[in-house]
């Protein structure tokens, strides 16, 4: 999707020297985070003060669109993707600003079985990411943040989305991936999240990101096309029109990934540099104080 406005969104993400960032919703900052200097990570902490861009969601709507496809079927996971991008759209505290967007189901090969489950038991305000795997604790290791502290499995919100979960029509939760954390965030959807997982199970998710430049895309897209090329140009026998037919639906779900994939998130320079992040952090999360070596 093509977005024209606005310039500078009410919720972006800015940031000083040092690798610190700072994401800030109607100038109230919701999250800090510094990167690690050895890059196996990013320290990170929650003010208590997001609010999802988007309205509630109405136990209605869900089966609505349920009646609508099949949940998780592809008509149904556009119809929300259509329903988030409308959303966000209208919101004056969200993401979006001038540029191309995606909304996609997920990215592929990014989500972790494993990991859901730590984030009912491991989700701390201030706390910590894992990149890549160094050695780190294992419950470090999530590959989704929320922005706000998760509920309790038994508050009466995540029970009426249990429900909905169990009736096959929870909706997605819709996430934002910011590449300055390596992670999606929690957009919208923290009950949905809290339900699916109290479930046993994970969410489905739609993931926002900023479109990957298209020049860049063209020299990813390169290697896979010669690829093809070569294989398709060698096959020989009578199987050889199903063998190409196979190869070219390998390849069109490689061109779908890389068209999909993220591209970096624009954040802007944070007023007031180093000096100005130490001080909101000093009042905002007093007593947190991240050391960028470890």
């Amino acid at each position: 999707m093509r977005v024209e406005r606005p310039v500078r969104p009410g919720l972006r993400m800015e940031c000083a020297d040092g690798g610190r960032l700072m994401l800030v919703q109607s100038g109230v900052p919701v999250l800090f985070a510094r990167q690690r200097a050895t890059h196996r990570g990013v320290h990170y902490a929650r003010t208590g003060r997001y609010v999802s861009p988007l309205g509630p969601l109405r136990a209605e709507q869900a089966r609505a669109f349920a009646r609508f496809a099949e949940p998780g079927s592809e008509e149904w996971t556009e119809r929300w993707a259509a329903y988030a991008e409308r959303s966000l759209r209208e919101a004056d505290n969200g993401p979006l600003h001038e540029g191309g967007w995606n909304i996609t189901p997920g990215f592929s090969g990014w989500f972790a079985d494993g990991n859901w489950p730590k984030l009912l038991s491991h989700d701390p305000d201030r706390g910590h990411l894992t990149w890549f795997g160094y050695g780190d604790p294992v419950e470090d290791a999530r590959d989704l943040l929320p922005l706000r502290a998760l509920s309790h499995p038994e508050a009466p919100r995540v029970k009426a989305y249990r429900r909905q979960y169990r009736e096959g029509v929870l909706p997605p939760v819709l996430a934002w991936w910011i590449s300055g954390l390596n992670s999606p965030v929690v957009l919208d959807g923290h009950d949905r999240l809290t339900a699916a997982l109290a479930e046993g199970d994970r969410p489905r998710l739609l993931i926002l990101s900023r479109a990957m430049d298209e020049e860049w895309k063209a020299v990813c897209a390169e290697r896979p096309v010669l690829e093809y090329e070569k294989t398709v140009a060698a096959l020989d026998g009578p199987l050889a029109p199903v063998r190409a037919s196979a190869e070219g639906r390998r390849l069109a779900d490689t061109l779908r990934d890389i068209a999909q994939a993220p591209g970096l998130t624009r954040s802007w320079p944070l007023p007031g540099a180093a000096a100005a992040w130490e001080a909101a952090t000093a009042e905002r999360v007093p007593g947190w104080s991240p050391d960028p070596d470890r």
